[in-house]
């Protein structure tokens, strides 16, 4: 097992942070020229996903690693790891989260105010974003669109969560769980390098780290799936489909 673990935290450190920055950067020349560029790209990024993800199942099923142990089970609050204080204020906080992310899902439904405010402020942030040649323009585009959101949301905690935050303690045991924290984050981090460094990396380790702890506090990917797949589905609220 320890083998098939370092191999895949190779792969990580590797594959999305290298071959994936510079992967992207071949992809916004091609977009300029070749109408099935985003559609490729979008199932390229599909099969990046799920292909470790495949791989860690395949390690539960011929190691001693379990399903409980990546995440793949019911939450249930465990406050000894990061302690009372830490657990139940992050617990609190993503409870908080899932209410605000309903506000604006159910809102943008019946509201036309707040419609409005989401979508100028889902400007805003398309105007900051570094990475605009990725965003879908065609019905297809947009429908397989969909499916990337929801294979990162559900791959995406595998991998980064259920399956990291194993494999370091494991192979260091001497690293405090502060530290796989943030080395766990920081992989997920360097993970989105194509979307720049302020709002790709840096950003998305900060959520990283939010996700880890709850995942800690909770023992289960299950809800973070959740939450992710949400946070993706309110982010497209407004595009034509």
């Amino acid at each position: 097992m320890e083998f098939a673990i370092i191999l895949l935290l190779i792969f990580l450190v590797i594959y999305e942070p290298v071959i994936g920055y510079f992967d992207y950067q071949k992809f916004k020349k091609n977009v300029k020229t070749h109408d099935q560029a985003r559609r490729n790209y979008y199932l390229n990024s599909i099969i990046g996903l799920w292909i470790p993800t495949l791989y860690i199942f395949l390690i539960v099923v011929f190691t001693d690693l379990t399903f409980a142990e990546i995440g793949l089970t019911l939450p249930s609050i465990n406050t000894e790891p990061l302690g009372a204080v830490v657990t139940y204020s992050v617990v609190g906080l993503a409870c908080l989260y899932y209410v605000g992310i309903l506000y604006y899902f159910i809102g943008y439904q019946v509201s036309s105010k707040i419609r409005a405010s989401f979508m100028r402020a889902k400007e805003k942030e398309y105007e900051k974003t570094e990475f605009q040649e990725i965003l879908p323009q065609t019905k297809e585009e947009k429908k397989l669109w969909n499916y990337v959101s929801l294979t990162a949301g559900v791959t995406e905690e595998v991998i980064y969560r259920g399956f990291l935050l194993f494999a370091l303690p494991f192979l260091f045991p001497q690293l405090s769980i502060w530290l796989v924290i943030l080395l766990a984050s920081l992989l997920f981090g360097l993970a989105h390098t194509y979307q720049g460094w302020l709002i790709g990396v840096f950003r998305t380790m900060v959520f990283g780290v939010f996700f880890s702890i709850l995942f800690i506090a909770l023992g289960s990917i299950l809800p973070l799936i959740v939450l992710h797949v949400l946070i993706d589905y309110v982010a497209k609220l407004g595009d034509t489909t």
